[in-house]
């Protein structure tokens, strides 16, 4: 009888091990409305998820925000610019058409933001900052801050940031979704940004009335911008656990340190903090040795132990027309595995089409979505 209750305490003590069980994970896939007509009609929607259902995908998460429009009818959005919906979508809710259809193959659906604060792409701004001017994120020499096509928001300012929220909530609010997802614009401003009164403002007020650094990459005030969109990490957390303490709140970064040098992402302070349940950094590389190195970096020197089951890394499976060589794609599969992370996420659905066989293959043993909270 002894020898049991001490072995016993033995698996009790030292049987839990801090790598995912082998029968949950995340087997996720990023649905856009940009070089996809999934969204475009139910038919569509329903091959889809029928692929996907079949080649072993338990997590979809699915854009809701981009171009300055939503994939859903917005009230917000409505009054705001005059724009219901996305324009491709005229006559149909595909958000609530998605959620059914998945729900029957016990496919979570997370909702995605994938602008963000981003207002618009080579518009100079767009309708929301037409309808809101002083909206527009400034830098240096009082310009709408611009990086890569993208235009901003001023993602410092309350207004904006509250706009962002009510659109967040709309959807958790009228919809059976899962959760919800930022990325690498939301929350995030580029560093070039926070040259406006109010930035500029707030940061006297903290700093004995001195003006921010004129150089945009200095360390401290990189951190002290970081940790404004880190205190709104938070809101968004706490927003959605006060109305549903179910609800997932994930977030696909860019990869650590260029996500704060750049968008002022300190992500790793996200998850020590507790403000996110699922983290999909983005480790878009185009070989096998970056891929190796970044995820290497991510597990051994950005996050905890405890915060493992937390981490399904995002995979590049489609961009224009590039997609990985077979090889390649099982090469950085094996790596998740041999980290004990038995899932990842793709970007994008259109590139799962190019390899079912390779999924029937990895993804034949059926697991169920983790427990992360």
């Amino acid at each position: 009888m002894k020898k049991l209750i001490l072995y016993l305490m033995f698996i009790t003590l030292f049987g839990c091990s801090p790598q995912k069980p082998e029968n949950e994970a995340v087997r996720g896939v990023w649905l856009t409305n940009v070089d996809s007509e999934v969204l475009n009609s139910k038919e569509n929607i329903i091959e889809a998820v029928n692929l996907l259902d079949e080649l072993g995908f338990n997590t979809i998460f699915v854009v809701v925000w981009n171009k300055a429009m939503t994939t859903y009818p917005s009230k917000i959005m409505k009054e705001l610019t005059g724009v219901e919906i996305d324009t491709l979508f005229p006559r149909i809710d595909p958000l609530k058409e998605l959620i059914e259809v998945a729900h029957s193959k016990n496919i979570k659906v997370i909702a995605w933001f994938e602008f963000g604060f981003s207002t618009s792409y080579n518009l100079g701004g767009g309708p929301i900052l037409k309808a809101k001017p002083h909206w527009a994120a400034k830098d240096i020499k009082g310009n709408l801050v611009t990086k890569n096509g993208f235009e901003w928001m001023n993602g410092f300012h309350p207004e904006v940031q509250q706009f962002m929220l009510s659109l967040i909530m709309e959807v958790v609010r009228n919809y059976n979704i899962d959760g919800i997802q930022g990325d690498d614009r939301l929350p995030a401003m580029p560093s070039e940004s926070g040259y406006d009164e109010y930035t500029v403002n707030l940061y006297k007020f903290y700093h004995q009335g001195k003006n921010p650094p004129s150089y945009h990459k200095d360390y401290d005030w990189i951190k002290w911008r970081s940790g404004l969109l880190t205190d709104f990490m938070k809101t968004i957390y706490d927003s959605v656990k006060n109305y549903n303490k179910n609800l997932i709140v994930s977030m696909a970064p860019s990869i650590y340190p260029w996500s704060e040098e750049e968008y002022l992402q300190d992500w790793p302070a996200w998850l020590r903090a507790g403000y996110v349940d699922l983290v999909c950094p983005q480790v878009y590389r185009y070989n096998f040795n970056d891929y190796k190195k970044e995820l290497n970096e991510i597990v051994n020197e950005q996050i905890s132990n405890n915060d493992l089951k937390k981490l399904y890394p995002g995979v590049l499976l489609k961009v224009g027309s590039y997609y990985p060589s077979e090889e390649f794609l099982r090469q950085m599969i094996t790596e998740n595995r041999n980290y004990g992370l038995n899932g990842e996420v793709f970007f994008f659905y259109e590139g799962v089409k190019k390899f079912p066989e390779l999924f029937r293959e990895l993804y034949k043993e059926k697991v169920v979505f983790p427990k992360l909270f």
